[in-house]
Formats: structure tokens, sequence, C-alpha cells
């Protein structure tokens, strides 16, 4: 008999993982690395677009027909691309106007288990949900960042009543995924933020929701006094066209921050553009002095960061915020907002941070134009974040998810699963 702390086996899902763009394709490479170094096989199943992942990790990939993906978003599949029924739900969704590839993709993940299923001892689906879990005969467990009906909900305000249609026909997923979250025997939550949202909105029961939260990689986002830091320079994260993390309340404070001041915004993502926010750029009058950054390394990322006066965080809901903690190991100076787990991550006001309401301009551009002016302040809050920051490693995150993979198996009568070591996974 295996002693209860040998090695496990872990198949870890993502629908999707896109690299340096969002937070789930960061917590699968930064997760599947640290629980790898703890000694367990970690291998990745995803859709695309594909996530990285470290030395050491098994990449599986799961082809999808990638419907939204650029060049051409919403293409049309040729029929030779249409071979199984996950490849007809993701097309027919996508007809029916809906987003359905969390569904398509469990298809294909349950498949390739349930043909591989002896040589994982346990599945950790990272916010997937799809049907496809459900009875997969292995113990599952999932992490939720926070319930996707979160964003539907902030994007059916004030828009038309036609556009509501589109939208619930759109988000008619998330339904599906609150109903397997119920089913799981353990979810886990970045947050205690996330695990309040979850419970509220996915009905997942308290004690069933377990707080692990993220990390940061704290050998590349780290402060450096001998960087320069540009005058006048508010960096931000944000998907451009994503009501949840609140750049047109950013836009609409630099416009009044600008209008005392010098000072210039850089946005790390990507606009559309003939998008609401580049449309609400040239209607401020920003146009010169708002720029956009996307597909930045770590290394590149934190150089902006570092070089930054001031880093701003302007969501309307957080289940955690990377950004937000991101900024903090670099030593900038942050303002943010009170959504979400936002100051369980900073602290309270003044701290690590200045906070102010979500969606408040005006109070955003007072914050703003406080550390712009008040180098004192900047160098304070700085330091403050650096110390506060100090204990988010993803080592702590892949040795709490561990945690939490061993009491799963126990409940299960799995401590110490059968292995049948040597086995080769195709790719």
């Amino acid at each position: 008999m295996r002693p209860p702390d040998s090695p496990l086996r872990i198949a870890l899902l993502s629908y999707r993982g896109k690299p340096n763009c969002g937070g789930q394709g960061v917590y699968v490479r930064h997760l599947s690395r640290e629980l790898h170094a703890l000694g367990h096989q970690v291998d990745v199943i995803a859709g695309p677009p594909y996530p990285v992942v470290d030395r050491g990790v098994r990449l599986h990939r799961l082809p999808g027909l990638d419907l939204f993906g650029e060049p051409t978003p919403f293409r049309t599949p040729a029929l030779s691309e249409l071979r199984r029924i996950p490849d007809w739900v993701e097309f027919a969704g996508m007809r029916r106007g809906r987003f359905a590839e969390p569904l398509a993709f469990s298809f294909r993940a349950r498949s390739y288990l349930r043909r591989y299923r002896d040589q994982f001892d346990l599945v950790h689906d990272n916010q997937g949900l799809g049907y496809g879990l459900l009875n997969l005969g292995l113990p599952t467990l999932a992490t939720v960042h926070h319930p996707i009906a979160i964003d539907r909900d902030l994007e059916l305000r004030n828009v038309t009543p036609r556009r509501q249609a589109e939208l619930r026909r759109w988000y008619q997923f998330t339904a599906m995924q609150h109903r397997v979250a119920r089913t799981l025997p353990a979810v886990l939550a970045v947050s205690h933020a996330s695990k309040a949202a979850i419970t509220a909105h996915m009905r997942v029961a308290a004690d069933n929701v377990d707080v692990v939260p993220v990390g940061v990689d704290h050998t590349m986002f780290r402060p450096d006094r001998s960087t320069h830091k540009i005058t006048g320079r508010i960096v931000t994260t944000a998907s451009a066209d994503v009501p949840l993390k609140g750049l047109p309340v950013l836009l609409r404070a630099f416009a009044l921050v600008r209008s005392e001041r010098t000072a210039e915004l850089v946005v790390v993502g990507s606009a559309r553009p003939d998008g609401p926010t580049a449309q609400l750029i040239d209607q401020l009058g920003l146009t010169a002095h708002v720029r956009f950054r996307s597909g930045l390394s770590d290394t590149e990322l934190a150089d902006l960061i570092r070089g930054a006066q001031v880093a701003c965080v302007p969501s309307l809901f957080e289940g955690f915020s990377l950004p937000t903690l991101e900024a903090m190991a670099c030593g900038t100076a942050l303002v943010t907002t009170t959504a979400g787990a936002i100051p369980e991550v900073t602290g309270p006001h003044g701290d690590a941070a200045l906070h102010v309401h979500p969606a408040d301009s005006g109070a955003l551009a007072a914050a703003l134009t406080t550390l712009l002016e008040d180098s004192a302040l900047r160098d304070r809050l700085g330091d403050r974040g650096v110390a506060r920051a100090a204990p988010y490693t993803w080592h702590a995150t892949a040795r709490e998810t561990e945690a939490h993979y061993r009491s799963l198996l126990r409940h299960r009568g799995q401590a110490n699963p059968t292995r049948s070591r040597g086995a080769s996974l195709s790719c």
C-alpha cells in the first residue's frame, strides 16, 4: 500500500487558455507548474486557444472549431470539420447565437478521459463546467473564478430589448455551469468574495466551496528602483469591450485628469477598431493619449507596470484580480475600486491602495490625480503593496490545492490509488 502522501496523477482541464490574456490561462500555467514541482504528474487537457505550460507538464490539445478566434471570428466551418458530435454542438450553438465552447469541450474531454481513465487519479476543471463532467467515473472538482452570470447581468444593463434577447441567448451556458457546479463534490473559489458570489448566483452550498487564493510570480513581478518612472503614466489591464472590467469608467476619469494635467493611459489589452471603447475614446478626445498593448510577455508586462507612476484597476467586479496583485508586487502605486475581492487583496483604503466605489468616474479621477501629484504617497503605497503581495505565491496556491485533492480522494476512498506508471498518452 502506498503512503497517503504519494504523488498524484492530475488531469487539469481548461476549455480555453490563451496565454498572456485573461486570468484563466495564467492560472493553468502557474498552477500546473507548481503542482509538478511538488512531485505530481500534471496533464493539462485544453481546447483552443491553447495555454502555455512549463517543462514537465504535459499538454494534450483537444482541437475544437475555435469559431470565435481571430482573424475570422464567427466563421462557418467546412463540412469536413464537422466530424463528431461536439463539433456539431459547437457549430449549432454559434449559429443560434449561443456560446457552446464549454459544452463542446466537456464532451471532447469526457471522451478523452474515458479512454485514459486508468492513468489519472482525479480531474480538476478550470471553470468549463460542461455536462460532460457528469458521472466521469473519476473524482472531480472545479475552480470557479467568479460566476459568469455577473458578466451577463452587467452587460444587460442599459441595452435595447433586442440586444438583451441576444445576450440572454449567448449566456445560456451559465445555467449549465450552475447545474454542474452543484453536482460536484468540491468547488474551489479564489477569494471569499468569489465564494459569496458562487453561493448566491450558482446556488452551490457554502460548505462545498473552499477558498484557495491565486498567486503571483515574484521572480518576474518585483520592484526595481532603477526603473525610470514615466511622468503622468497610468497603466491598467482591462478587456476593452467587457463591461466587467470598468474601462469606460476609467476613460471618463482619465479625461477629467487630462483636463488638469498632462497624463497618458496605457491599456494592457486590445480594442476593436469599431467597438464601443474605441468610439468612447474618440468622443472624449483621448485618441492621442490612450495606447493599447497586447501580446506582452511577463517580462514586458512587469517592465510596463514598474515604469508607470500609477496602476489602476477600475473593475465593477473581480473574483480575485491578478492585475491588482501584479501591480502591488512591482511596487507601483495603485488605485482600485472596492468591487468584489479587490479589498481582500489590497487591504483597507490607504494601506496598499486608494479605493473608490465602482463606476464613480469623478472619485476615480480625484484618486488618480492625488497619486500623480504626491510622490511620497506613491512610494508609501508601493512599499506596502510589495509587503502585502509577498504571501501570495503560486507555490502556496499549489500546496492548498493539493490538500483539497487529497481530501477529495479520502472522501472517495481513493487515498492510495492503484497506479499504472509508464503508460504513454497520445497528445
